[in-house]
């Protein structure tokens, strides 16, 4: 596999992860698949987790937000919850890929070291990998605050997969440094 960097891997970037989640959700009944899981390492190539689950988010997330907020609200039943919200998925969800904003979010337990190392470092590097596409994103880390619209579509986001998500996870950007980026293929 030959390494390529360009000026901007945004969108090819977009593209696969819009294509590899619209799958998941598909075939996979919203299971993360290889692809959505990156491997997380430091600046120096240490490996500091050998897989965190991201997620996209559209660029303004109010309306999705809304939505996921309303399914977990509206049903004590945790199965017709995920239902409703894996058919929305499964739509017409992730097929506009330029609607994404490019920062990654990860939500973690608000004692998880990971997230400690994470913040304090203030960078990263990405590494995801799933067939043929392969990306490294070096990024920027940042804990989002309460009320984030980003933090609370994460949040809701999640609730639907797991109903008992406490308020107090860290919810952690990612923003790529698409000028250091690589695609491997």
């Amino acid at each position: 596999m030959g390494k390529t960097k360009t000026k901007d891997l945004r969108q090819p970037f977009l593209i696969w992860q819009c294509q590899i989640r619209q799958t998941a959700m598909r075939e996979e009944d919203g299971r993360p698949s290889p692809g959505m899981c990156p491997r997380v390492l430091d600046e120096t190539g240490a490996e500091l987790s050998p897989s965190l689950t991201v997620l996209l988010v559209p660029k303004a997330p109010e309306e999705s937000t809304a939505f996921f907020r309303f399914q977990v609200m509206k049903s004590p039943d945790p199965r017709e919850t995920y239902e409703k919200a894996l058919r929305h998925l499964q739509a017409d969800y992730f097929l506009e890929p330029k609607s994404f904003s490019d920062r990654l979010l990860a939500i973690l337990p608000a004692d998880a070291p990971l997230a400690d190392a994470l913040i304090s470092g203030k960078r990263c590097v990405l590494d995801f990998a799933q067939g043929r596409y392969a990306f490294r994103l070096p990024c920027k880390v940042k804990a989002l605050d309460v009320g984030d619209a980003d933090r609370e579509a994460a949040i809701w986001h999640n609730r639907v997969f797991n109903p008992a998500l406490p308020d107090s996870v860290q919810v952690l950007a990612f923003k790529p440094d698409w000028k250091t980026a690589e695609i491997k293929n």
